[in-house]
């Protein structure tokens, strides 16, 4: 064998293997499932929950009891009587709460738990639709992509004719000119497409917990184009599942408890000291008893401490007031926005981009041959181009809006797969 084939082999056969072991496409279901079990940041509210908890579960004890000594050396003396011995005392204290304040306590850690549960359930469906919304924007870049590197494939291979013809006179060598300038053009364009759909994978592999420079083949997803429930129903919806309203209506009620506690603080709590001690001077005295000590709110009645929970209880009704405002618009935006690009889908037909692609190749084929003009040439090889991004913007933007519009609502607008439509209109 001759030694300048090997580098062509060793080529040829690198190749091969890259092919053979190129991964198959996968789902954006399985991205989905993938990126909720091994997304680095969930670990942040898992363990969120499980500090909230850990607190909730001694939140409802009591204050431990303090154990206090003394000891020491008693002389008595009587004219000339003189005696010494040893004098000690133990006593055991246990403070009691004002009836309810542990209770109250308890409650807001058991909001402080829901709010951690509805913390990492909302960034969950974020992380969902984020993944999904990348998933989609990887294989669109991918098929503009290709569309663009077909045409400017289909261009240079032209441009690669003519310069081999005779071009005498000015038509030949401005049309020359116009193919070498569309060919630049869609070079740039088909790079500019495939680095943007760089920077979608590079995120969702972060978001997967891969490496950011991993390739990934994602399948072509399926596009359901459901109709939305009325915006009255949206918005039923949207109030009962929404997480940022679940989060608000949380953080409210839990407002409520801490002004409560905070009138409850106002009474004191009670310490009980039952105490044993002994004095042995010539003879041995032995007292055993009961403290009680409770504080006198003379000067501090927590007016302060009230003063800010109140203060802070207003807050938290003002911001569930302009949540639900602003979900209200939110829901509306959404719903427009999903509405006018399903519209415009359903004006495509399933065959529509197959067409456009079928005629860009037969202008090509019979411009080669002068049955077309150049002008006819041009723009449909272009037109091909713009159906291609026209119906893949169409459909992100229908499915980034429908996404939204389930983060929204907190429930899945394909109303064969769920009933809580059928019980919200219950």
């Amino acid at each position: 064998m001759k030694p300048h084939y090997l580098p062509f082999l060793l080529l040829t056969f690198g190749k091969a293997i890259s092919t053979s072991q190129a991964a198959p496409p996968v789902n954006i279901d399985s991205l989905v499932a993938t990126a909720v079990d091994k997304n680095p940041e969930r670990l942040h509210y898992i363990a969120q929950i499980e500090a909230a908890y850990a607190t909730f579960k001694s939140s409802g004890k009591l204050a431990n009891p303090e154990l206090g000594t003394q000891i020491g050396r008693k002389t008595s003396q009587d004219g000339s009587f003189r005696a010494e011995g040893a004098a000690w005392s133990v006593s055991l204290s246990q403070t009691f709460e004002w009836p309810g304040r542990i209770g109250l306590r308890k409650a807001i850690a058991n909001k402080d738990l829901e709010l951690a549960q509805l913390g990492l359930q909302q960034f969950t469906a974020a992380l969902t639709a984020r993944v999904r919304t990348l998933a989609f924007k990887t294989f669109a870049g991918k098929e503009r992509e290709t569309a663009a590197r077909e045409v400017a494939d289909r261009f240079q291979s032209l441009r690669e004719v003519l310069v081999q013809r005779d071009s005498a006179g000015l038509t030949p060598k401005l049309e020359l000119r116009v193919i070498e300038a569309t060919t630049l053009t869609l070079r740039r364009q088909a790079a500019d497409t495939a680095l943007e759909q760089k920077k979608s994978l590079i995120e969702l592999n972060l978001l997967l917990g891969r490496p950011a420079g991993n390739e990934l083949a994602i399948q072509a997803p399926a596009f359901a184009l459901v109709r939305l429930p009325p915006q009255n129903q949206l918005m039923k919806l949207a109030r009962a599942h929404n997480f940022e309203m679940k989060i608000k209506t949380a953080e409210l009620e839990q407002q409520g408890f801490h002004v409560a506690l905070r009138k409850n603080e106002r009474f004191p709590a009670i310490t009980v000291s039952p105490m044993y001690s002994q004095e042995k001077a010539g003879a041995t005295d032995r007292i055993v008893g009961v403290g009680i000590s409770i504080p006198l709110p003379l000067w501090n009645r927590n007016e302060a401490n009230l003063a800010t929970s109140q203060a802070k209880q207003r807050q938290a009704e003002a911001m569930l007031r302009a949540a639900t405002i602003d979900l209200e618009k939110d829901i509306a935006i959404a719903a427009a926005t999903y509405d006018a690009r399903r519209e415009e889908i359903g004006d495509w037909k399933p065959e529509s981009i197959d067409a456009f692609r079928e005629a860009a190749a037969l202008a090509d084929k019979h411009y080669r041959q002068g049955a077309v003009a150049s002008a006819i040439y041009l723009e449909l090889q272009q037109k091909y181009l713009d159906a291609v991004d026209t119906l893949l913007s169409a459909k992100a933007e229908a499915m980034e809006a429908r996404l939204h519009l389930e983060e929204l609502t907190g429930s899945s607008l394909d109303l064969s797969k769920t009933s809580t439509f059928k019980k919200a209109a219950r």
